[in-house]
Parts: structure tokens; C-alpha cells; sequence
């Protein structure tokens, strides 16, 4: 039987639409012999105790747009990818299971069909047939207003709103490729086993820096040109090294992780922003240098592990070189936010060995928010209004560091060139907000009679005098 479920479970990639049919039909008929006999033969149904479990999955579909949102009895780690010829998106919740999944059919849906088998004897593997090519992006939303924790993955149809003909944005630095939002990769430190620091009030670090920034994520999700990815989404332990994966994995144009301080003299408090020292770099290079040829790393898109020693070491110092300049100038520009905030421990960007900052090709910050260890901050620390003005003082120097900074192909630094492509959900009164412009200067420059905008239309942004 457990032979038969392996078998089941590296098949469901390649499954026909006949071969659900087949399974529907098997499993009405374990069903009539009992629900013992049919979680032991299908992999679908597979659930033990102690496990999460994917309740059910509701799907709906506007405007071009498909959602499907997975109810689950606890939270998961999750992760995606993209399958063409036929395509389809399949989707990895670790450690879950389910009873039983179905989808119902919506006619104007990317989603034609849905299948389901455990994986690893313990990942629950769910594959999405598509009706077409479809770009997905998955959040988790935590329990709120009754609904319990969610796995969310959106659908939407390349090429923009309903109706439209794909249509590919050209960029002066990457010609003929299709602009993407950057990705913000957040941090929140320690976590489950480790608490980090304890305030004199019995406050863990892990509960308040993971307060902070979620709220960072919800600022950094409303920003157009920007996408979050929250390392760390619950109370649970991370090795430090699978913090920097996590974010390459999400292809992170930046990561920041989030501290808060402490030391011996109750009395000292602050923020302060690091980045990587030289000697953590050096330490760094020599490790990529000796697993190169097992890990086979990137190095801004170039491998490692087929160069020489010399040539080897000469790409990843260049790489490092550039990734450090950039973690400075994020660093200066979060610096002077946090001022606006509290007490600024130390004006100038501080350099520490820190593993969680040792990643070749993403610019990399470590914030320490305030010294959990001093009394008066660490009551601030457990407050929502604190904590909201340091993700709001975050938000602000990201957008700081990617007005002069936004990598090649996207929507940020398309913008930096007086453009901006409108996507779903936008006003023009937001526009010219977010680019500190007026109205009327927007309508002015762009021959507009009125404030009606569409999706894929290109506006002129006024450019600004500061």
C-alpha cells in the first residue's frame, strides 16, 4: 500500500485529465469500503495527527485575475513553481495533508482542473491545470475576523487586465524583457527555540522584531513597484544560512533583517544599522570558494563551479565589492529615517561578520530597532504605535534607495525614466501621490481630459526639481 502512495505522488505532475477521472472514481469506491481503507490508498487523502491540514481551497475569478485561497488548520511553509507544455502551477506545503481537495469550475478561471499527492511522506503537493499561461504570486495571511490561516495564490493572465493582448513594457537597460516589481526580502530575527534577547520586562525579541515586520510587509505590499517576502512567518526556528536561501530562492533584489539590541548597561539605547564586515566578506569568499564545485552557487547569474580558482575568486570579490557598496547606500538611507523615530545609536553604518548578511549577490542590512535591554525602549517596543513608525521609517528609506537604485527591468526603475505602466487597482490620484507630483501636472503632461486611467496605459510623470 505505502509503495502504491510513492508511486501515486511522483505521478500527479504528469497526470491527464482521464487519469483524475480515474482517481474520482477510485475514490468513491474506497469511500464505499470505508475511510480506513481509503487513506491508506490514496496519497491525497493521506493525513496523520500532528500534521496541518488543508481544509479545503475556494477559488474565484475576476477581471482577468484567478484566486485560490487554501484554508489550513495551523500555519505552513509553502513554495511554488511553474510547469509548461501543458502549463501548470504546482504548489508544495510542507509538513500538511488533507483529506480531500476539489475546485469548482468557473468558465472565465486560469484553473481547468486540480490534483493532489503527498510527497516526501510528509508534503502535501497540489497542481494546478491551466487553461493558460499564467504568472502566480502566493501570500499567507494569518488568523483575523473569524477566518483562520490562509495560503493565498493569485492567477493573473500575462499581459495585464481582460481583454488586452499581452503587451511587453520596453526598459533602456534590458530591451524586450517584461518589467517585474523588486522584491523586498524580509527578516524578522531568531524565532521558536530562540528567543533572542529578554527585555527586564520579560519581552523576547523573536515576538516584537516579527511584529515589526509584518507591519514593514503590509507597507512594502501597498507600494507599487514592490513585492514582500517575509522570511520567517510564525513563531518557528530558522538556521541563519536558510534564511539568505530563502530569500535567493524569491530572486530578493534586497534583505533586510530586523533586531532589536541588547547589552549589559540598561541604560544604553538607540537604533543602528549593519552591514557586512570585511573580514565577515573574506571569511565568506573562502567558504563559497570551497564548496563551489558541490554547490554550484550564483554570483550575479554567473556559476562558480566550472571556473578556476583565480578566475573564481576575482568574479566573487567583484560581486561582493558591488553588493557591499549598495548594502551601505540602503544602510546611509535607513539611517536617516530612523532618526525621525527615536535615538539614532550611531549615525555612521556599522560593519559586523553577521552570517544572515553574508549573501555575494543581494544587498544585505541588519537593523537593530532599539536596545530591548533598556526599559523605556522596551516598553515601546511591545506598543503598535512604535512599532508602526519604525516599519513606516523602513518603508521610507527603501523608497529612498530604490528611487536611485532600482535594478534594471523594473516597474521602479522604468519610473526612475519618467514612466509609469498602470496597473489594476490604481488611481491617478495615487500615482501622482507616489511620485509627489500633482494632478493636474499628471493630467497636463499626459493630455488627459479627465482622472479615467486604464490598465497597461503609460503615463509621463512629471519629473521633480528636489
Amino acid at each position: 500500500m505505502n509503495h502504491q502512495a510513492r508511486s501515486l505522488g511522483e505521478s500527479v505532475l504528469s497526470q491527464s485529465p482521464g487519469d483524475r477521472l480515474r482517481r474520482q472514481f477510485l475514490r468513491s469506491a474506497m469511500r464505499a469500503c470505508g475511510a480506513t481503507a481509503a487513506s491508506l490508498l490514496l496519497p491525497g487523502a493521506l493525513w496523520a495527527a500532528g500534521r496541518q491540514r488543508v481544509e479545503r481551497v475556494r477559488l474565484s475569478a475576476h477581471e482577468g485575475q484567478t484566486r485560490l485561497v487554501f484554508d489550513l488548520s495551523g500555519p505552513v511553509e509553502h513554495s511554488l513553481f511553474t510547469l509548461t507544455d501543458p502549463h501548470r502551477v504546482v504548489i508544495d506545503i510542507q509538513g500538511a495533508g488533507t483529506r480531500e481537495l476539489s475546485v469548482p469550475s468557473v468558465a472565465n478561471s486560469h484553473v481547468s482542473g486540480l490534483r493532489y499527492a503527498t510527497r516526501n511522506d510528509r508534503d502535501l503537493r497540489v497542481v494546478l491545470d491551466l487553461r493558460e499561461q499564467a504568472v502566480p504570486r502566493s501570500f499567507v495571511l494569518r488568523p483575523a475576523d473569524g477566518a483562520g490561516h490562509r495560503l493565498v495564490v493569485d492567477l493573473q493572465r500575462r499581459g495585464g487586465g481582460p481583454g488586452q493582448a499581452p503587451r511587453t513594457v520596453r526598459s533602456a537597460e534590458q530591451p524586450g524583457e517584461r518589467l517585474r516589481e523588486v522584491v523586498v526580502a524580509i527578516d524578522a530575527g531568531h524565532g521558536g527555540r530562540d528567543p533572542g534577547a529578554v527585555g527586564p520586562g520579560g519581552t523576547y525579541e523573536k515576538d516584537v522584531v516579527l511584529a515589526i515586520a509584518r507591519r514593514l510587509e503590509r507597507l512594502v505590499r501597498q507600494e507599487p513597484g514592490m513585492t514582500p517576502v517575509m522570511v520567517r512567518t510564525g513563531d518557528y526556528f530558522l538556521p541563519l544560512r536558510e534564511r539568505i536561501r530563502r530569500a535567493r530562492d524569491q530572486r530578493a533584489d534586497l534583505f533586510l533583517s530586523i533586531h532589536a539590541d541588547a547589552a549589559p548597561d540598561r541604560r544604553v539605547q538607540g537604533s543602528s544599522v549593519y552591514i557586512l564586515s570585511q573580514g565577515g566578506a573574506s571569511s565568506e569568499a573562502a567558504r563559497w570558494l570551497a564548496e563551489r564545485e558541490n554547490a554550484a552557487d550564483l554570483v550575479g547569474g554567473v556559476k562558480l563551479d566550472d571556473k578556476d580558482d583565480v578566475l573564481a575568486s576575482v568574479l566573487l570579490d567583484l560581486s561582493q565589492t558591488g553588493t557591499i557598496e549598495a548594502s551601505a547606500t540602503l544602510a546611509d538611507a535607513l539611517i536617516g529615517d530612523l532618526h525621525r523615530v527615536g535615538k539614532v545609536r550611531s549615525r555612521r553604518v556599522e560593519r559586523a561578520g553577521f552570517a544572515v548578511l553574508t549573501s555575494p549577490d543581494i544587498p544585505s542590512v541588519l537593523v537593530e530597532a532599539a536596545y530591548i535591554s533598556n526599559p523605556d525602549e522596551e516598553r515601546k517596543l511591545r506598543t503598535s504605535a512604535f512599532q508602526q513608525s519604525l516599519a513606516e521609517a523602513l518603508m521610507t528609506g527603501l523608497r529612498s534607495y530604490f528611487d536611485d537604485h532600482a535594478p534594471p527591468g523594473t516597474h521602479l526603475a522604468e519610473a526612475r525614466r519618467g514612466r509609469h505602466v498602470i496597473r489594476s487597482g490604481e488611481t491617478l490620484s495615487g500615482i501622482a501621490s507616489r511620485y509627489r507630483v500633482s494632478v493636474n501636472e499628471l493630467r497636463q503632461r499626459n493630455n488627459l481630459s479627465s482622472d479615467r486611467i486604464r490598465v497597461g496605459q503609460e503615463l509621463v510623470i512629471p519629473r521633480r526639481d528636489s
